[in-house]
């Protein structure tokens, strides 16, 4: 039971700070180098709530709130004018990481800190207990899929997202304006991007590189699962639970290094992933 649930939270932990990467890589086909400094920037939102001895669930919808506004100037002000420019748009987002972490660390140090989980506590289970908040994240997990997934499928919006990705032109052509499903889709994965440095914060703690770590998983998952929200939670299943094992049965290590490694492999098989015939 303890090996299932480590697997399941890990993936469920490894979904929640992809899942607004992917969406911007879907529909403009850029890799958002800012997306680290976005998770570290949800995680103070969630540090901040607890310094001010708010309730901790405010984390949450504050995290989605500062990514949003900021995932609005940063494809006004940055992105916006690079569309046909992918590499260029490229390396401005990540020089504008660097930015964000410089004025992370003006503003909060750079010592660790630490955030209150809005569920404290162990669950028992049977004979073994294991933490509430780590479980917590299961679910929210899938709610998030589900409602990315009916949003992207189930809604006028999702069907002109999917004709941008498909033939942006040609959309374009049929009235869709393809700058303001752009413009939206940024803003929604910069904020689901803080939404989740603040869910993970509280398992760990938060410091000006936080985010790093996240980036480099967050950019081969999405590598590997492309466009596709129900191939992005099975990647993280997969490669979660590949990473759990090893860090277990091997050393952690090589556990931190799975993804990265089991990316690669898959990539020189699949050049295109798993979303791609």
């Amino acid at each position: 039971m303890g090996l299932l649930l480590d697997v399941l939270t890990t993936a469920a932990m490894l979904f929640v700070v992809t899942v607004g990467l992917m969406v911007i890589f879907g529909v403009m086909k850029i890799v958002n180098f800012a997306h680290g400094s976005l998770i570290t920037l949800g995680g103070y939102v969630s540090y901040v709530v607890t310094r001010l001895g708010l309730d901790p669930w405010l984390g949450w919808p504050l995290a989605v709130l500062c990514g949003i506004l900021a995932g609005m100037a940063i494809e006004w002000l940055v992105v916006r004018p690079l569309y046909r420019r992918p590499l260029d748009a490229i390396l401005a987002t990540w020089g504008l990481g660097i930015i964000i972490g410089q004025l992370i660390v003006l503003a909060f140090g750079r010592e660790v800190q630490f955030a209150d989980a809005p569920l404290a506590g162990i669950w028992n289970l049977g004979d073994m207990g294991y933490s509430a908040y780590r479980i917590l994240l299961i679910p929210v997990a899938l709610v998030l899929w589900a409602l990315l997934a009916a949003l992207l499928n189930g809604t006028r919006f999702g069907v002109r997202t999917r004709a941008v990705i498909m033939n942006e032109p040609l959309a374009s052509g049929l009235g869709i304006n393809a700058s303001r499903i752009r413009f939206i889709t940024f803003s929604l994965g910069a904020g689901l991007g803080t939404l989740g440095g603040a869910l993970v914060t509280p398992l760990s703690s938060v410091d000006p590189n936080m985010g790093v770590g996240w980036l480099i998983s967050a950019f081969m998952l999405v590598m590997v699962a492309g466009h596709s929200i129900s191939s992005l939670m099975l990647t993280c299943l997969v490669f979660g639970a590949c990473q759990v094992l090893v860090s277990i049965y091997v050393n952690p290590v090589l556990g931190g290094l799975t993804i990265a490694v089991l990316a690669a492999l898959t990539l020189r098989v699949r050049p295109k992933g798993f979303a791609h015939e």
